[in-house]
């Protein structure tokens, strides 16, 4: 497992049970016995360091590698995906996925991030920045869920928007912003989900939806603490200063309406157990769509566009 910095005595820990399972020892019973001792001390520490985590701390963690990404997600919660590709206009882009499957029985549209695992596949995907083409196709295939009457589920998790000459070329800012504005324009539910980085217009892209749901230890922000720290300070010095500052995380943003719901992570975050977390969420999304069915398309539009302009109201 990739331990976090602040991970240190935790890793130690781990590292000291690891060491005592592959002992070869008569006195089998007392080392089992060492070995529960310090499973113990390690959940205790756990409880004690995810309980107060800071916001640099808890963006360390959704950047964390071993979360689970988005084909994860779509691979246990999602069946019969099969998968959309293309703008219909330029190309296809692998950093933004979608397609179609069902979700405990209901068709859906799920679009999202996929950042990838290896060197390869995160070349492949571009690390989940995606170009144009990708905001192009997600709007296509929202648009295409409206006229058939499904719901989408998107699934965010991005640093933001590839920056590249090639991509401001070919109108990336223009594409997030339709992308948006179909986010805002359909008649069916949108429920999206940030589960890692939720970085800049990147991710709002895909993220204007009825319901937005957040994992537990993730980061939805308007720029990196990085990017805002350069800005500030000229310096990444900044970076924890920053995190702070940007009120980036769930609970922050719950407490602000940005997001509707906060989605439990397993002790230690989701990259610790995979298979809870993913169920935690697919509980969560259960109650987000019930929640929003059998509700009129243009009721579901109109919500949903004055849930946003809500947001940028003064309360004089």
């Amino acid at each position: 497992m990739n331990f976090l910095d602040f991970e240190k005595p935790i890793a130690e820990l781990e590292g000291k049970i690891e060491e005592l399972r592959h002992l070869s020892d008569s006195d089998e019973m007392n080392i089992a016995e060492e070995i529960n001792r310090l499973q113990i001390k390690v959940d205790r520490l756990l409880r004690a360091t995810y309980g107060k985590l800071t916001p640099w701390q808890k963006t360390q963690v959704a950047r964390h590698p071993d979360r689970p990404h988005l084909s994860d997600y779509v691979e246990r919660l999602i069946g019969d995906f099969t998968p959309l590709a293309g703008d219909r206009a330029f190309a296809e882009d692998k950093a933004i996925i979608g397609g179609l499957g069902r979700f405990k029985g209901q068709s859906v549209m799920v679009i999202g991030h996929e950042k990838g695992r290896d060197t390869d596949s995160r070349v492949r995907h571009n690390f989940g920045m995606a170009r144009p083409e990708g905001y192009r196709k997600a709007r296509r295939l929202m648009q295409m869920a409206d006229h058939f009457r499904i719901p989408v589920i998107t699934l965010v998790d991005t640093a933001g928007a590839y920056p590249g000459v090639d991509a401001e070329a070919r109108g990336q800012a223009e594409a997030i912003a339709r992308s948006i504005e179909t986010c805002l324009d359909i008649r069916v539910p949108l429920v999206a989900v940030i589960i890692g980085e939720g970085g800049s217009g990147g991710a709002i892209a895909l993220a204007a939806g009825n319901s937005v749901l957040m994992l537990e230890h993730a980061m939805y922000s308007v720029i990196s603490p990085e990017g805002c720290a350069s800005i500030l300070w000229r310096s990444g010095e900044g970076s924890k200063d920053a995190a702070e500052a940007l009120r980036l995380t769930a609970q922050d943003l719950q407490k602000l309406g940005v997001i509707d719901d906060v989605v439990p992570e397993p002790l230690g975050g989701a990259h610790r157990n995979a298979e809870l977390a993913i169920a935690n969420l697919g509980e969560h999304l259960d109650q987000a769509l019930r929640g929003l069915a059998g509700i009129e398309g243009g009721v579901l539009r109109a919500r949903r566009r004055e849930k946003y302009l809500d947001m940028g109201k003064l309360g004089l």
